[in-house]
C-alpha cells in the first residue's frame, strides 16, 4: 500500500534522488488482511518473480514493471511471519535469488530470506531532541547489544531483557547518552554490524522490530539520549545481497577505481546515482522517523570524502579539478545532513572522519558538511601513545598530551575510546597502562579525569568502566563480574560513576567546548615533571582547575599560577575510595605571592604518582 502520494510521482522523486520516504513505496506492505504489495527496484533485470514460503510450501508470483519501467510489482496473499526473497532472471541468463533491500524484517541470521511484516507504526514516545546540545553535557556509553551481557550458554540477551538490564546500568552510571554498534541487519557476527545487508531491518538476532522499539522508548523514558550506528559507506559481497543486485553493479558504483573498498572486502555506494541517495537516506529517515532515534553516528566517513581512501598513489582516477576529493560522496554527506537536520529538528549527526578534511562540523549553508560533532582520533591515538609510554621515558612525548589544544575548536569534537581501541591486540583500556597492576588502574583513573576536564564530548566503550583486561570479544558477554568480585574493579566502576555525575553537574566541564574562553593553560610545557595544569571556565565564570601528575613519582611543593585565592579538592583519583594511596590528605590550598607561569599568585601542592586533581574555587 503507498502511504501518501501517486506512485508514479514518487517513483520519479525516487529516481531523481529526492525522495527520502521510499521504504513506502519499496519493499512488503500489506494491501488488506491477507494480502501484500511487493516492489523492488531492478532496471536491468529481464524478469522478476516473488518466492514466497507459506507455511513450509514455495510459492512463485511472476512480478510486472511498474509506470517508471524500472521496477517491478506483485501482489500474494501472505501473513506475518512467512518468508520471501526475489528470483531476478539477469540479461545474461543467470538467475539470482535475492533478499528484499527494503525489507523491514529479516531471517538472518537462520537463512537470508526477508521476512513479511507489517510496517513498523512510529513509536508514540517523542525523541528527546532540544534545540542546543553544544553547551550541554555529552557523555556516550558506546554499546554492542549482542555482547554486553550473554547468558550462561551464551545466547543473546534480547532486546526485552536488555530493557530490565542496559537500561538501569546506563542510567544509575550517570551516562547521558547511549550509542548501539549498528543494529541495522548484517549477516556475519565478525563483522560487528559493521557489513550491513539490511538498512530498513533492526536485527532479528535480539527479537522484534517492535521489541526494539521500546528499547529506544525506556531510555528516553529515562532521559537517556539514543544514538546508532549507520553504514553508507559500504555493502558486502553477499551474493545474496545488494551486491550486483540485477546482474551488474546497481547500488555499487560500476567505475573500476570506485567499486570496492579492497581493504575491508566490500562495495562502495555509488553517490552518483540519484536512486542510491533516495536509498540511503531514507534509511536514515527510516531510523529517525519509526524509532524515534536522537542520532546516527556515519562510519567511515573519509572513506566516502577521497577517491583515493585505502588505494596506492595512482590508484584512482582524480576527480575534475585533478584531486583525490569525492566530488559526488561530498555532496551526498551534505544532502543527507541537510535532509535530516530539516525533517528533524534537534536531530544530531556525528562524523567518524579521521582525516584533515575542513569544515565537517560547520554548517552546509556555510560550505561545511554539517555534522554536529566529528571524533577526535587525532587525540585519542596521542593520548593512548602516551599512556602506553612508561613515565621514566614519557617527557620526550609530552607533546601527545598538549597538542590536541592546537585544534580542539577547528571542529566540534567529541573525545572517544571506542572499541576499536580494545581489539586487534591492542589491549583493553586499562592494559594499555603502563606500570604495575596497581598502576594500571591508576593510569586508567587519570586517562579518563584529563579526558572529561579536555574540551569535546565523550563516549566511552562498553568494559573500561569496570577495568576489563581482556580485550573485547565480539562472541562474549563483557567481565562485568570484575566489579562484583575483586576490589580494585569494584572501585573502578565507582570512580566511573562518580566522574560521570561530576561531570554533569559542573558546568565549566561542558558548557564552553568550542573556543579559547573555555580554557586556559597554567601549565602546558613541564615535560621534566610530566605535568599538566589547565583550568576549564563556565559561561558566568565558574572554573574548575585540573592538575595531573603523569609521572611515576610523588611531586611535592609544585608550583601551579593561578589566580589569587583559596581552592579546594573536589575530586581526586588517587582517594582510597576510587582504589588510590590516600596521600593527599590537604583539601583546600590557599595561594601565595609568588609568580609562577604568567600569574602573580600561585599554590603549592603535593601530588601522588599518576594522580588528577580537580579543585574549585571558593567564593
Amino acid at each position: 500500500m503507498i502511504i501518501g502520494g501517486n506512485l508514479a510521482d514518487r517513483l520519479r522523486n525516487f529516481h531523481s534522488g529526492n525522495e527520502f520516504k521510499s521504504y513506502e513505496i519499496f519493499g512488503c506492505h500489506k494491501v488488506k488482511n491477507s494480502v501484500y504489495s511487493f516492489r523492488v527496484w531492478a532496471p536491468h533485470a529481464e524478469e522478476v518473480a516473488l518466492r514466497l514460503l507459506v507455511g513450509g510450501e514455495e510459492k512463485q508470483y511472476p512480478m510486472q514493471k511498474c509506470v517508471d519501467g524500472e521496477s517491478f510489482e506483485t501482489e500474494a496473499p501472505a501473513k506475518e511471519g512467512d518468508k520471501y526473497l526475489y528470483l531476478i532472471n539477469t540479461a545474461d541468463g543467470r538467475q539470482l535469488e535475492k533478499a528484499d533491500p527494503y525489507a523491514f524484517k529479516s531471517d538472518l541470521p537462520a537463512t537470508f530470506y526477508s521476512v513479511v511484516i507489517d510496517v513498523p507504526k512510529p513509536s508514540s514516545y517523542d525523541r528527546l531532541f532540544s534545540a542546543c546540545e553544544k553547551d550541554k553535557p555529552m557523555n556516550v556509553y558506546e554499546v554492542n547489544l549482542l555482547s554486553w551481557k550473554r547468558h550462561s550458554d551464551n545466547s543473546y540477551y534480547t532486546y526485552k531483557e536488555l530493557i530490565k538490564e542496559l537500561v538501569p546500568y546506563v542510567k544509575g552510571m550517570g551516562y547521558t547518552h547511549v550509542e548501539f554498534m549498528p543494529v541495522t541487519e548484517f549477516p556475519f557476527d565478525g563483522s560487528w554490524g559493521y557489513q550491513v545487508t539490511g538498512y530498513f531491518s533492526i536485527t532479528s538476532r535480539l527479537g522484534t522490530p517492535q521489541d526494539f522499539q521500546k528499547l529506544v522508548d525506556a531510555f528516553h523514558a529515562e532521559g537517556i539520549k539514543v544514538i546508532l550506528d549507520w553504514v553508507p559507506a559500504h555493502f558486502p559481497k553477499d551474493e545474496w545481497g545488494l551486491y550486483e543486485f540485477d546482474g551488474q553493479p546497481l547500488y555499487e558504483c560500476p567505475l573500476w577505481d570506485r567499486m570496492e573498498h579492497g581493504g575491508w572486502g566490500t562495495r562502495r555506494f555509488d553517490f552518483g546515482r540519484p536512486e542510491i541517495d533516495s536509498f540511503l537516506i531514507s534509511s536514515a529517515y527510516f531510523l529517525f522517523d519509526i524509532y524515534r532515534i536522537d542520532g546516527l553516528r556515519v562510519d567511515a566517513v573519509a572513506s566516502m570524502l577521497y577517491l583515493d581512501y585505502d588505494r596506492a598513489a595512482g590508484d584512482f582516477t582524480p576527480n575534475i579539478y585533478g584531486d583525490s576529493r569525492n566530488l559526488e560522496g561530498i555532496e551526498f554527506i551534505k544532502k543527507f545532513n541537510s535532509v535530516i537536520k530539516r525533517n528533524f529538528a534537534g536531530a544530531l549527526t556525528f562524523a567518524e572522519e579521521s582525516t584533515a578534511f575542513p569544515k565537517v562540523t560547520a554548517s552546509t549553508e556555510n560550505g561545511g558538511l554539517g555534522f554536529d560533532y566529528k571524533w577526535n582520533m587525532g587525540w585519542m591515538n596521542d593520548v593512548l601513545f602516551y599512556c602506553r609510554q612508561d613515565p621514566y621515558f614519557r617527557s620526550y612525548h609530552h607533546n601527545k598530551l598538549t597538542f590536541s589544544l592546537v585544534y580542539a575548536f577547528s571542529e566540534n569534537f567529541i573525545l572517544p575510546l571506542s572499541h576499536d581501541e580494545v581489539v586487534h591486540v591492542k589491549g583493553s583500556i586499562v592494559n594499555k597502562m603502563s606500570g604495575s597492576y596497581e598502576d594500571k588502574f591508576a593510569g586508567e583513573r587519570i586517562l579518563l579525569a584529563f579526558m572529561y576536564a579536555h574540551p569535546g564530548k565523550k563516549l566511552n566503550f562498553m568494559g573500561y568502566e569496570v577495568a576489563q583486561f581482556k580485550e573485547w570479544n565480539y562472541n562474549a558477554g563483557l567481565d562485568l563480574f570484575l566489579a562484583d568480585e575483586f576490589p580494585l574493579h569494584n572501585k573502578m566502576r565507582e570512580f566511573v560513576k562518580t566522574l560521570n555525575i561530576f561531570y554533569k553537574e559542573n558546568k565549566p566541564l561542558y558548557e564552553i567546548d568550542d573556543g579559547w574562553n573555555g580554557f586556559e593553560w597554567l601549565v602546558v610545557d613541564d615535560n621534566y615533571h610530566n605535568l599538566l595544569a589547565f583550568s576549564r571556565y563556565s559561561k558566568s565564570g565558574e572554573s574548575i582547575t585540573c592538575v595531573i601528575n603523569f609521572s611515576g613519582v610523588e611531586l611535592f611543593e609544585y608550583p601551579i599560577g593561578i589566580d589569587k585565592g583559596k581552592y579546594r579538592v573536589v575530586l581526586n583519583t588517587d582517594d582510597i575510595c576510587f582504589g588510590g594511596t590516600g596521600k593527599l590528605k590537604k583539601k583546600v590550598f590557599s595561594t601565595v605571592k609568588e609568580q609562577s607561569g604568567n600569574k602573580d599568585y600561585s599554590i603549592k601542592i603535593d601530588i601522588p604518582k599518576l594522580t588528577c586533581v580537580y579543585l574549585i574555587k571558593e567564593k
